[in-house]
C-alpha cells in the first residue's frame, strides 16, 4: 500500500496549476500507484479565514474514500478549538497550520497552544517548510520559509505533540533531528518530496542516519510531480520492508500509537 501524506486540492493563487480538481487528483494517484492521499484545500492556506474551505474538503473526502481530509486550523481565530474537534470527528489523519502563510509567529504562543491541543487530541500537526522553490515564487509571495528552530521549539513544547513536516530538504531535517533529543525526534515525521534522491545521496544518507522510521511518502502534488517521489524510492532499491515502512507502515503505526 502507498499513502501520500502531502497532497492538495484547489487553485493556487500565484500561477495556474493543472490537476487541482478531485477527479484530476484521483487520476494522478492512479498513475503514481497511490492508494490513499491525505489532502488539504490549497486555497485555505491563503484565505483570511482558512476554515471556510474545510467543510468542502470534508464533504469531498466523504464522496471518495481514497481521500483523507487534512483541515487547516488558524489558532489566532475564534472557535479554532471547535475546528480541531470537527476535524477529529471527521476522521482526519492530521490537521495543518502553516504559520508563515497565516501571518503567525511559527514558534509563538498561538502555535504552541495549537500544538498542545493537537497532542491532547491525538492528531499530528502538519507544517510545510515551503511550497515552492524560492527561484520561481511570485514577487507578491512574501511568506518566509519555516525556520528549523520553530520545529524544534514546537516539538519540545509538549510531550504529546507529534509533527509531520513536509517539503524539508536534507539540511533542514538534519538541523532539527540532531538538535533534538531522541524522544523529541521520535515524534517527528518527514515527508520525502523535497529530499534529493539518486544520483545525490541525500535521501539514502538520511534513511541511514536519521532512520527509516522517521520518513513517510509525500508528493506535494499538484504543485510537484507525484512520480518524482516514486522514482526516488525505485532508484534506491530499498529492501521491501524499509520501502513499505516509508510508503505506508510508518504512518499507520504512528496513528495507532
Amino acid at each position: 500500500m502507498r499513502v501520500d501524506v502531502n497532497a492538495f486540492l484547489g487553485a493556487y493563487p500565484w500561477r495556474k496549476v493543472p490537476g487541482t480538481s478531485p477527479e484530476a487528483l484521483l487520476k494522478a494517484l492512479d498513475r503514481a500507484g497511490v492508494d490513499e492521499a491525505w489532502v488539504t484545500h490549497l486555497p485555505s492556506l491563503f484565505w483570511r479565514d482558512p476554515t471556510e474551505g474545510n467543510q468542502w474538503l470534508v464533504e469531498t473526502a466523504r464522496r471518495e474514500t481514497r481521500l483523507k481530509p487534512v483541515p487547516v486550523i488558524h489558532p489566532g481565530l475564534a472557535q479554532w478549538e471547535q475546528t480541531l474537534s470537527d476535524a477529529v470527528n471527521a476522521g482526519a489523519p492530521a490537521v495543518r497550520c502553516d504559520a508563515q502563510y497565516l501571518g503567525l509567529d511559527p514558534a509563538g504562543g498561538e502555535m504552541r497552544v495549537l500544538a498542545a491541543a493537537c497532542g491532547a487530541a491525538g492528531v499530528p500537526l502538519m507544517l510545510a517548510v515551503r511550497l515552492e522553490d524560492g527561484r520561481q515564487r511570485h514577487p507578491n509571495d512574501h511568506a518566509a520559509e519555516l525556520p528549523a528552530a520553530a520545529v524544534r521549539g514546537l516539538i519540545r513544547s509538549d510531550a504529546d505533540v507529534r509533527l509531520l513536516v513536509t517539503h524539508a530538504d536534507r539540511a533542514f531535517v538534519e538541523e532539527v533531528h540532531f538538535g533534538s533529543t531522541p524522544e523529541e525526534a521520535r515524534r517527528i515525521w518527514w515527508d520525502i518530496c523535497w529530499i534529493w534522491g539518486p544520483p545525490e545521496d541525500h535521501l539514502a544518507t538520511l534513511l541511514d542516519t536519521v532512520g527509516t522510521d522517521r520518513f513517510v511518502f509525500g508528493t506535494g502534488q499538484p504543485l510537484r510531480i507525484p512520480e518524482n517521489s516514486v522514482a526516488k524510492l525505485d532508484l534506491l532499491d530499498l529492501p521491501a520492508d524499509r520501502r513499505q515502512a516509508i510508503e505506508s507502515g510508518n504512518v499507520h503505526t504512528g496513528l495507532l500509537a
